[in-house]
């Protein structure tokens, strides 16, 4: 059996072994299979932490997998799109509004991530009706924890006042826009407070778009 397979069950082995090969092979010449492999059980362990139901879990780790070895791969090579990590407390709330926002600008012309210091479990419900009535439908979204590949990666890391948590790497341009207050359900203080962010975002992408 896999070193890493211990703590997970032989279903989600299975799923996390072949996923895993699916991405060793996208990756080949680029990253180690090894690498790759200890880079998806690690996600399922990660998420595994903060999940109240985990009937997907496994299939969740392979989506926050990719994401993150597509981070080491940029951060190896160089190149490619603009890269910007949102990283609040617990990925719950203005992080995912302004990573919502600015890949709704920016289209297929940045990377955009978020993540939390101490994720959270799920996303708040009134963020997502927030974004919703703004003709933002996120679909799968989830609280992903802050790993140093994505911070490796960032060419831009916005924190909303985690910036002790995260590392320093100096090609990165580092912003903090304040702590991360809590959402509350009062649509007048809301919409203040994703008028707030937009507004950040739409001069963050304004200064950094190709």
């Amino acid at each position: 059996m896999n070193d890493h397979a211990e703590a997970t069950s032989p279903l989600d082995t299975h799923v996390l072994e072949r996923t895993a090969e699916r991405l060793a092979a996208r990756y080949s010449g680029v990253l180690s299979p090894d690498v790759v492999e200890r880079v998806v059980f690690e996600s399922y362990t990660a998420l595994s932490r903060t999940a109240r139901v985990r009937t997907h879990l496994a299939a969740l780790a392979g989506h926050f997998a990719a994401d993150r070895l597509a981070a080491l791969a940029h951060a190896r090579d160089g190149s490619g799109l603009p890269q910007v990590l949102f990283v609040g407390r617990h990925d719950t709330g203005r992080a995912q509004i302004a990573a919502a926002l600015l890949a709704h600008y920016a289209g297929d012309a940045a990377v955009v991530r978020s993540a939390g210091t101490d994720p959270g479990s799920t996303v708040d419900p009134h963020v997502l009706r927030a974004l919703a009535a703004r003709g933002l439908e996120l679909g799968q979204v989830y609280p992903k924890p802050l790993t140093d590949d994505v911070v490796r990666a960032a060419d831009h890391v916005i924190t909303f006042g985690t910036a002790a948590a995260v590392s320093f790497y100096p090609h990165a341009d580092h912003q903090d826009w304040g702590a991360d207050r809590t959402v509350t359900g009062h649509p007048e203080d809301l919409e203040a407070m994703v008028a707030e962010v937009d507004e950040r975002v739409r001069t963050l992408w304004g200064t950094i778009r190709p």
